[in-house]
């Protein structure tokens, strides 16, 4: 035990490099929490570390200058503590980024040491916060330094989800959404409330056990004790909720009746042919031929009243209501019980001489004719910094500089909110572009509860690493948020149907040509979080507001335990 306690000292009596290096360590075992490893217990030793190092008492900051005036203060170092657990975590976690600088290495290669190390850097600020906030209650209670470190944790990620456009790529309360069962929280509180959750859970046994002053060793592990049962008990009714949840749904889906099919197509086009004009008739075929190879199970396909085809972002890396011959041989695929929603160009042309072209990533949905019917179509609201479009675009193309996609004058991006496509026989669909699936609470605006989530990416420019697999599982996530089915469309991986409860009925690995057909989950179940989204977590976070407060006015010191 008394070697416990010393744990709080040892982290806070790091200097320099050592200090640096050892939380930067912490925050990239964190990511061992995360999708597609789901270790998530490893957090109740990473967390701890970042509070600990964020949480020392004002007498404690070392007397030797430092370069910088702001590392001579409690918070200045509290603050430098949270950026480099934060640089650490971001740089594991998002690693696979350079990936896409080597689709075209000898275009983009040189960029790699930037984005691997510039973007986590930025993010790394969000943490950086947390640390701030965190040291300005230093000599409060453990109760109040507790919540206001995971009220910090919650509120920083919130605001990375949305500053800038936002990236609220492994947010921490992504940890707490696996295996399925604990997912099921999503639809409660969100992913922002299961970040509070999280850093309550997984910092407060430490915390209480180890971060109580003077006091003696046998209270200290009283109060660990009591604090390691309330946050078990938590995680149990979290997971407790979970099982009801999906116990509650037994074989339902097994009865469904949708009588609706969906053939997902999967064509694993490599990502450096996938943009090439001298390609673009080859990858149309492909997708064609996929399309009839993959068939539903013969009872399935028999009560089916509408079949729909589902290819991926970009799948028609042209623009094909500019294409007759493209429309025609679209007709020629689909018959009168069928339709098909295609990831593919959209082109607006200029009005006035001198303006170029708007182009939009977009998703087409096209009915049986002659030629093939456009229905319905989105164009993409929220798109990719750097790899959609550049800030401050003429300027930097001026300099030479150009987005992945090498589009020039970038795409455009399509007002919010999201508009829902309306499929005769299916309902309204909401269409979901790449990375748009992982914005909570910004999946749907209308009144009207709609039918199904409709995901299609290219995840192909991330290769075989763990983002594609990271992407996948949050999305997942969006469909337990908001309760409803997911088709989800990839161009190499991983293509999905998932159920409301983010269940996989059927689906394509990473790297998989093919195609498959399923029916289509007929549950829909509206969760709390559908209906008032992001209200529930700043609900919870204005009540842990208010207690950590009231904690602070009672605490008589820093070994108090309020």
């Amino acid at each position: 035990m008394t070697a416990l306690l010393g744990a709080p000292m040892f982290v806070q009596s790091l200097q320099g490099w050592r200090r640096r290096l050892f939380l930067a360590f912490a925050g990239a075992l964190s990511v061992l929490s995360l999708a597609p490893f789901h270790v998530w217990p490893i957090l109740w030793i990473t967390l701890p570390v970042l509070y600990f190092a964020v949480t020392r008492d004002p007498g404690a900051v070392p007397k030797t200058r430092r370069v910088f005036r702001w590392q001579n203060s409690s918070i200045g170092r509290a603050a430098e503590a949270g950026w480099w657990f934060g640089f650490g975590y971001h740089v594991v976690g998002l690693v696979w980024i350079a990936e896409a600088f080597l689709v075209e290495a000898e275009v983009f290669a040189w960029l790699i040491p930037v984005a691997v190390t510039g973007l986590p850097a930025g993010l790394a600020v969000f943490f950086a916060l947390v640390g701030l906030v965190t040291s300005s209650v230093q000599d409060s209670g453990v109760l109040t330094r507790v919540l206001v470190f995971s009220l910090s944790l919650a509120g920083a990620e919130w605001l990375r989800g949305h500053i800038l456009t936002g990236l609220p790529w492994n947010i921490i309360g992504y940890a707490l959404t696996a295996p399925d069962a604990l997912m099921q929280s999503a639809g409660l509180v969100g992913i922002y409330g299961l970040t509070l959750i999280a850093a309550i859970v997984f910092v407060w046994p430490w915390a209480a056990a180890l971060d109580g002053g003077k006091a003696h060793a046998r209270d200290h592990w009283q109060r660990g004790r009591v604090a390691v049962f309330s946050s078990a008990l938590l995680l149990l009714l979290l997971h407790g909720y979970g099982w009801v949840r999906l116990g509650s749904a037994g074989t339902a889906h097994a009865a469904a009746t949708s009588a609706v099919t969906v053939r997902v197509v999967q064509p694993s086009v490599p990502q450096r042919e996938k943009w090439r004009p001298e390609h673009q008739r080859t990858i149309f075929d492909l997708h064609k031929s996929l399309s009839l190879g993959a068939s539903a199970d013969a009872a399935v396909a028999q009560k089916a009243k509408l079949e729909l085809i589902v290819w991926p972002e970009a799948a028609m890396p042209f623009f094909p209501l500019d294409q007759p011959v493209a429309l025609q041989e679209l007709g020629d695929l689909l018959d009168e019980r069928q339709v098909l929603i295609s990831g593919a160009l959209r082109r607006e042309r200029a009005l006035r001489p001198g303006e170029r072209d708007r182009v939009f990533n977009s998703l087409l949905a096209f009915g049986h004719g002659e030629p093939a019917q456009l229905i319905g179509s989105y164009d993409k609201i929220h798109l990719v910094p750097f790899g959609e479009y550049l800030p401050f675009q003429r300027a930097l193309e001026w300099v030479g500089l150009e987005q992945l996609t090498r589009l020039r004058g970038g795409f455009a991006s399509a007002p919010w909110p999201r508009p829902a496509l309306s499929i005769h026989g299916l309902g309204l669909v909401v269409p979901l572009i790449c990375y748009e699936a992982i914005f909570p609470a910004a999946i749907y605006a209308g009144s009207v509860r709609p039918r199904l989530l409709l995901n299609v990416t290219n995840d192909g420019w991330f290769g075989d690493t763990i983002g594609p697999r990271q992407h996948f599982h949050q999305a997942r996530v969006r469909s337990v948020e908001e309760g409803l089915p997911m088709i989800r469309a990839a161009n190499n991986g991983i293509s999905a149907v998932t159920d409301g409860l983010g269940r996989v009925r059927a689906r394509l690995g990473m790297n998989e040509r093919g195609a498959f057909a399923v029916e289509l989950p007929n549950e829909s179940y509206a969760t709390p979080y559908s209906k008032y989204g992001d209200k529930i977590f700043f609900a919870m976070f204005m009540v842990l507001s208010l207690v950590a407060i009231g904690s602070r006015r009672r605490s008589n010191g820093i070994g108090s335990l309020s």
